[in-house]
Order: structure tokens, then sequence, then C-alpha cells
């Protein structure tokens, strides 16, 4: 039983912690909390495959510590809120049929391209041989962002991507590309295109550059697009084997990825599912489609529509009705004994708990609760940087509520 397993959980052998568990009544129901730190709380021992950036994204330990625990090889792991794709990545790393969603096209973007990965050296080859369009022009003003020959090599090779996607020729190179461009946008060192801004997993608007500029007193320098590509396609590459790349190729084959609204997914058969390890939008905390402005530009996304359909409660009454619709969804697709790993947070300084809330939906959806399960760590220097500063401050990434079917 999972429970037992929780309850008597050790993660350092060396340093045995027992895991806290105390018990609570909601909807008239007893439910466990379990509190513990059950995954390490450092990113650089997770694959380099998933240093990406993305706003309010969760660490692959998380995921990784559901899906071993709960799922075997080619059973279905889903995420009906895809993000960058770290659930998705951690299951196919671990040969796990994968299915992922997002209302956002810029998550498939970021996810499905490291499913296929390139040989290096013929990357390096591919992407010397896109030619770069010297009268590329582009009709917004990124100039407090980039050099005008960086931008020109951008402009051109976003141009380039576009016009591959328009005719249906993109390969499995190009996603790869565009992928890491992506990524590449902004950021706070030489290794983006852009002059020093926030961090790299948003970009702040053109005004508000104008004013980092001018407090660093600081112009945007040339970076070669190219280069700065090929170093980052090494960094995420450099953890992986051939044995990686062979099963990521092959899960990819039976992968299915959507572009739609969570509460409707009809492209995913009943009684499917046995694992859905997810992070939901977080009522209004997080602007997903404003902090992805730049990104989106480069990828032909219209913002505006992408703004629309991601859903951004106001209040929790909003939230809640929007996410029984999903846990509708999710009972419908997971297998009987399958589970849900829901992770949430505390919002608005701990005075909504939104575990206490998707409990009460879940139990309405049909699924039995396990438990909450509250993983305890230090918060990152990311986390600090937006003021997060404790675990009862802001969001807290390590609060998971477990159903199952």
């Amino acid at each position: 039983m999972f429970e037992k397993y929780l309850e008597n959980f050790t993660l350092y052998e060396s340093q045995q912690q027992p895991t806290k568990m105390d018990i609570l009544c909601i909807s008239a129901v007893e439910v466990k909390r379990y509190t513990n730190e059950f995954w390490t709380a450092k990113q650089r021992q997770a694959n380099s495959l998933h240093e990406i950036s993305y706003r309010a994204c969760f660490k692959p330990q998380l995921p990784r510590f559901f899906i071993e625990k709960l799922t075997q090889e080619n059973d279905v792991v889903y995420d009906p809120f895809l993000g960058r794709g770290t659930t998705l990545i951690e299951a196919g790393l671990l040969n796990r049929k994968v299915i992922g969603n997002d209302v956002n096209p810029l998550s498939l973007i970021l996810c499905e391209s490291r499913f296929l990965l390139p040989n290096l050296a013929d990357l390096k080859e591919y992407l010397e041989a896109i030619p770069m369009d010297k009268t590329a022009k582009e009709t917004i003003d990124l100039s407090m962002f980039y050099h005008p020959d960086t931008l020109l090599e951008i402009v051109s090779l976003k141009n380039y991507i576009l016009e591959k996607e328009k005719n249906n020729t993109l390969n499995s190179f190009d996603r790869w590309i565009r992928m890491v461009a992506t990524n590449r946008l902004t950021g706070h060192s030489s290794g983006f295109f852009s002059v020093y801004t926030m961090p790299p997993n948003q970009a702040v608007s053109a005004k508000r550059q104008l004013k980092i500029n001018e407090t660093r007193n600081q112009t945007p320098t040339y970076r070669n697009v190219k280069e700065i590509i090929l170093k980052k396609s090494k960094t995420l590459l450099k953890n992986i084997t051939e044995d990686h790349k062979k099963t990521l190729k092959t899960i990819h084959q039976s992968a299915l990825f959507i572009n739609k609204d969570a509460r409707n997914t009809p492209e995913i058969p009943s009684n499917s599912v046995q694992l859905t390890v997810t992070s939901p939008p977080f009522l209004d905390i997080v602007q997903y489609a404003q902090d992805n402005w730049l990104r989106s530009w480069f990828n032909g996304i219209d913002i505006q529509e992408v703004e629309k359909n991601i859903t951004m409660s106001k209040t929790l009454d909003e939230w809640n009705d929007t996410m029984q619709e999903v846990f509708a969804e999710l009972f419908r697709i997971t297998k009987i004994g399958g589970y849900v790993a829901f992770e949430v947070g505390e919002v608005r300084n701990g005075k909504i708990r939104l575990d206490e809330s998707v409990i009460s939906i879940g139990l309405k959806a049909g699924f039995t609760v396990v438990g909450i399960l509250i993983n305890e760590q230090n918060f990152t220097k990311t986390a600090n940087i937006w003021g997060v500063k404790n675990n009862t401050s802001g969001t807290n990434t390590n609060r998971i509520v477990v159903f199952r079917k």
C-alpha cells in the first residue's frame, strides 16, 4: 500500500527522518497528511534534459517519485497542464508511455522536441546550413533586448521555422532548434540572446527592459545565435546516453500531445491512464501568457488567443468549478487502481489552501483520497527572487494531493 510506504519512508539511510503524519477532516472524510523530505531539492541531480526554464514549473524529482512508486514500464503517464513538460520527459526517461496536454501551444513546442534527440555533430552541420537572411525585418521594436545583428539572426531563424511549419516540413532538427532558441531569447548571462534582463522563465515588457537598461547603464551587445543554440544543446544533452535516446524515440512513437482545454480531451481513451502528475494554474497568481509574450512572438503564437483560453480564475469558486470539470475528465480516463498526484499550493499568504479544495473536488468526481503529501525542502535561489522565503508564504510547490480510482 502506498500509504504504508509513505508512513515508513526514509530518503537517506544515513540520516533517518521519520514521516510526520496527522489527520485532517475535510468534507466529512478523514484525510492523512504526510510530511517529510520525499525527494531531494537539488535540481542538478536531475537529468540535464530538463534544464528548460518555464514559470511555475516543478522539479523533475517530484514526478519521478510518483512514477517510480505508482507505475511500471509501459504504463501511461499523463499531464493535463503540461507546462515545460517535466512529467512527460521524466516518464519517457523511465520508459513509460506518455500523454500531454496544454491549452498553450508553447508547451508542446518545449516538450515534444526533447523526445527526438539530435547527435551534436549532425546538429552543428544542420544548424550551420540554415541560411541567415540579412534583409530580415521585424515590425515590433525589440532593440532594448537585442543588438541589431543578433535581432537580424533571430528574425531570420524565426521566419525560416515558421515558413517550414506553414509548409508542414518541420523535421526533428528544426523542432529541436526551435525549442532551444525559444529558451534562449532572454536571460541574465552571455548564454542568452538578450542583454541582461529578468530571470529566463519570463520576459519583461519592452518598457520595463528600457528601465533595466537605464538602471544598469547597459546596451545590448552582439550574441551569435547559432553558437548559443549549439552551446545550450550540448548542456541539455550532457547526461543523455544512447539508451536514453532510443527509449525516448520509442516512447515518442506512441506519445499523444494535445493542445486543448483539459476539461475535454476525447482523444484519450477511457480507463487508460495509470498515473496523472500535474500542477494546475493557481488562481490568477501567474500570468502564463503575459510572461511568455516574447516566446509566443518567436513561435508565431497569438498571445491574446492564449490568454483567453488559459484558466486564470480570480476567485476560489471559479477555480473550483473549473477543476471540478477537469477531475470529471481525469476520472473518466484513469484506470481502476490508477492514481492522480495533483500538486497545489498555499496562495495569498496561506489564506487559501487549494489542497483542501481539491480534496472535495476529487471526492465529488469519484476518487478515493490517499492523502496529502508535503515535501519539506529549502526554497531555491530562484524562489527567493520571487519573494518566497519559507513554506508558509507564496506558492508552496511541495504540497500534493494524491487520489486513487
